[in-house]
């Protein structure tokens, strides 16, 4: 028995030692994590630990102004009241938007969506029910907010445009943040209520305009919910940026245009190549954008047959017409094949193999010379030229001038035009070059696509002395002055074969027998030059030709296009101007007449002559905005 105790004792002793080890070894290893969980882990799960109660939220910034060279506010931000509800304060969510509607206009959609977006996150999270509110609308809620638990009225900023469709192609809209603005990686894309420029200025200079979002540091409880705020950084403000453009001369171009179905202009500085003035008619009003388009207003917008969106100015690509023959001139004097009075002999027409080429005029215009032969207009003199001089000779010229490439303007909706070579048309068409298609080119027509924008770069670079002046837009940005080129390279033409092409553009307008005599502005220290076109948009045929069919006996959208460029003063060109009317028929008749009112007006407001104010005081006047002004 005594044997069996000390049997059962010293077993029930060898397990407690065991017990007793095991119990040793798992507080030593729980010791040694916590140890090593609180000194060498410590800081780490401290910071974890502040991440779970303080939340960094990003704030958005104020987009920048755009502005006109004097200061004049084209893209502004004004105060956009909206009113917001919290869920899990109004008691019944249903209700209290319901009472909210007997107040101010609200759409079933509007309330589905804000039900939607409940159901969607936590009961504490704002939402915003409508906004752009008016001041009586705010009013009304403001008032009865102690009935309506839950509600508030929260003051943000929306994009306006003041001047509506005057400056809509040329300022651009912000829109809402797309999925591969989501997809670039910029976390202050994901900012609610963030708007990007989507076209024009908007677009162009978004870097500028966006600023650079704050943060701020708020404590947060156990669900989530906001209790106060620790640290703020403020964010960094947009850049102001002021654009090149004068406001008066930019309406009074958009008035002008519009007595046209649809046309465009541009108005730049021959020598510096300052864009003052680019417009394009039709327009649309930009603040719709900014404020949320209804389907049905984009699809009315988008399938209209004008292209309201579309900015003609530099994204409109048209055949130059006779505007190109000044190219033509200049290739066949640099090139040795003519000078000042080589005269040619217009009947009417050219024969070219088995191919007959008419004039614009059907008698013809007798014996021209190259002065004559621009200022009237002659088709044959040119048609003559171009079988000696080549496709790509005169491609080259034309390229120096600025013709068939992007000339680097800030819009991204500048489009290059086209000038073919031999080589252009074998690698994108498959077939080779005919002589014929030259002939057509010489007077703009075939293949030859151009802007208006080209157009006018063509006419500075022709009559400042052959330099190539580039257009730009961008005059200051954040306070401080663009640098722009002073000088130009010289394109390498001698300036006496300029002065032959200048003369002859002079006596298009001046002589009696020009092309535009009939749009000549009287004033003598303000006269213009200049060379019409009209460009073909549908072939007339042989039989209608003798029949006396015109083109105003087209279809509207099968007339041909007419065009006008010109400069001024004419005997020392400050400003140059091009204008195409789509389908609007002759250029003496439908272009020639807005550019001499466009230029005039410029002259008047000498915009060259103006010093550029980067801070507009508050006492500056503001244009007249389009419908209290008159032509």
């Amino acid at each position: 028995m005594k044997k069996d105790e000390e049997r059962r004792k010293k077993s029930f002793t060898r397990r407690a030692l065991f017990v007793g080890a095991l119990q040793g070894t798992i507080l030593g290893v729980l010791g040694g994590r916590l140890a090593w969980l609180q000194l060498a882990q410590g800081q780490r799960y401290k910071t974890l630990a502040d991440n779970n109660r303080i939340n960094v939220k990003m704030l958005a910034p104020s987009r920048g102004r755009i502005l006109d060279r004097a200061g004049v506010p084209l893209a502004i931000n004004d105060q956009n009241f909206r009113v917001i509800i919290i869920p899990e304060q109004t008691g019944n969510l249903e209700t209290a938007l319901s009472r909210l509607q007997k107040l101010v206009e609200l759409s079933q959609n509007d309330i589905r969506r804000v039900l939607t977006q409940a159901r969607r996150n936590p009961a504490f999270v704002p939402l915003e029910v409508r906004d752009n509110l008016k001041w009586e609308d705010v009013s009304k809620i403001e008032v009865n907010l102690p009935d309506l638990p839950g509600v508030s009225i929260d003051v943000g900023q929306i994009r306006t445009y003041p001047y509506n469709d005057v400056t809509a192609h040329l300022v651009g809209y912000v829109g809402a943040v797309s999925r591969a603005d989501l997809d670039s990686g910029d976390p202050m894309m994901r900012l609610p209520g963030l708007r990007v420029g989507r076209t024009g200025a908007e677009r162009a200079f978004e870097t500028l305009l966006r600023g650079k979002s704050g943060t701020a540091q708020v404590e947060v409880n156990a669900v989530g919910r906001e209790v106060r705020e620790l640290r703020r950084q403020p964010p960094h403000e947009g850049a102001d940026i002021n654009l090149t453009v004068d406001a008066d001369l930019q309406i009074y171009t958009q008035q002008r245009l519009a007595t046209e179905r649809c046309a465009s202009a541009v108005i730049m500085d021959v020598h510096k190549g300052t864009v003052y003035a680019l417009a394009s008619h039709p327009g649309f009003d930009p603040n719709l954008f900014t404020r949320g388009l209804p389907a049905e207003q984009w699809e009315k917008m988008s399938s209209d047959p004008g292209l309201p969106l579309n900015n003609r100015a530099v994204g409109g690509q048209y055949p130059p017409g006779s505007t190109f023959k000044m190219i033509t001139l200049l290739a066949a004097l640099e090139e040795g094949l003519v000078n000042r009075n080589t005269r040619y002999f217009c009947p009417g027409h050219y024969d070219f193999g088995d191919d007959r080429f008419h004039c614009w005029r059907r008698g013809g215009h007798g014996h021209v010379n190259a002065i004559t032969a621009l200022s009237e207009s002659c088709d044959v003199y040119y048609y003559k030229l171009a079988t000696e001089i080549g496709i790509n000779k005169l491609a080259a010229y034309a390229t120096m001038f600025g013709l068939g490439h992007r000339l680097g303007v800030e819009l991204d909706e500048e489009r290059p035009g086209l000038m073919p070579t031999r080589e252009w048309k074998r690698g994108h068409i498959g077939q080779a070059w005919q002589p014929g298609e030259t002939i057509v080119a010489s007077i703009g027509q075939g293949y030859i696509l151009s802007t208006p924008l080209q157009l006018a770069t063509m006419t500075a670079r022709l009559v400042n002395g052959g330099y190539a002046v580039t257009p730009h837009l961008l005059a200051a940005a954040g306070g401080q002055k663009t640098v722009h080129p002073e000088t130009f390279p010289k394109i390498p033409v001698k300036s006496a074969h300029l002065d032959i092409v200048m003369q002859g553009m002079n006596e298009t307008v001046l002589g009696r027998r020009g092309t535009a005599y009939g749009s000549r502005i009287e004033t003598e220290s303000m006269g213009m030059g200049g060379k019409t076109g009209t460009s073909q948009v549908r072939r007339i045929t042989r039989q209608q030709r003798e029949e006396g069919y015109r083109g105003e006996d087209l279809p509207w959208n099968h007339r041909h296009h007419a065009l006008f460029v010109g400069y001024a003063p004419y005997q020392n060109p400050r400003y140059s101007c091009a204008v195409v009317v789509e389908h609007g028929g002759s250029g003496s008749a439908a272009a020639a007449p807005i550019v001499r009112d466009l230029l005039t007006r410029a002259q008047e407001i000498d915009p060259a002559s103006q010093p550029l104010v980067i801070e507009r005081s508050e006492a500056a006047p503001m244009p007249a905005r389009p419908e209290e002004s008159s032509l």
